[in-house]
């Protein structure tokens, strides 16, 4: 008798292993992505465990769970939990740099805003930005932020889940911040990353 012991994790890391290893064109290869997680989050095993992942807790910087990050293709895989209205008063305007990410809402719900730059780019510290879109997002949907795409993921009354796939493991170079208000521009290190089962014991 063969007794399966893998899981929904271990099945997604499978298939993208595959498909990198078939497509290289980035744009391409991260389109591709978003079937293979869009069954990784609808998993009710993975569901189920994410009501026992840790709380994110921010400090100085964000914080990641870290569930995998593969020794040949670079690509990460992270949790990440919002308490109720954890963003809802603070901007938290950003990009993720040079790196493409798939964020997929597993549980809860978020408003996701994207924003473009319309100054002239003369002075380094200041930015105008302005909105150009705004969606609600619930369990099963999935966004791809692409290198340098501006935006904030905010949630409001309720506990928020998501498993967000990064081309490389955020933490170790800089990204950009934005304040809409005043304009500032500064650079910050992406999220501290804490190794954590996906299937808590």
């Amino acid at each position: 008798m063969t007794i399966q012991t893998e899981n929904a994790l271990d099945r997604f890391i499978l298939a993208a292993r595959e498909w990198f290893a078939t497509e290289d064109d980035p744009e391409r290869r991260w389109e591709g992505l978003k079937p293979l997680l869009a069954e990784l989050i609808a998993d009710p095993e993975i569901i189920e465990g994410s009501s026992r992942w840790p709380e994110c807790v921010v400090t100085d910087r964000a914080e990641n769970l870290l569930f995998y990050e593969d020794p040949d293709y670079g690509f990460a895989i992270n949790g990440l939990t919002k308490q109720a209205s954890s963003r809802s008063t603070t901007g938290g305007i950003h990009d993720h740099a040079h790196i493409y990410t798939l964020y997929g809402v597993l549980d809860g719900h978020e408003t996701i805003e994207r924003y473009e730059r319309i100054d002239d780019k003369s002075q380094p510290d200041y930015v105008e930005i302005r909105e150009t879109t705004q969606f609600r997002a619930g369990p099963g949907d999935i966004d791809l932020v692409r290198p340098y795409e501006i935006h904030v993921e905010r949630n409001y009354n309720e506990r928020s889940v998501a498993i967000i796939i990064r081309s490389e493991k955020s933490g170790g170079f800089l990204q950009g911040r934005y304040d809409k208000e005043t304009g500032q521009y500064w650079q910050g290190y992406g999220p501290r990353q804490t190794p954590t089962m996906i299937l808590p014991e």
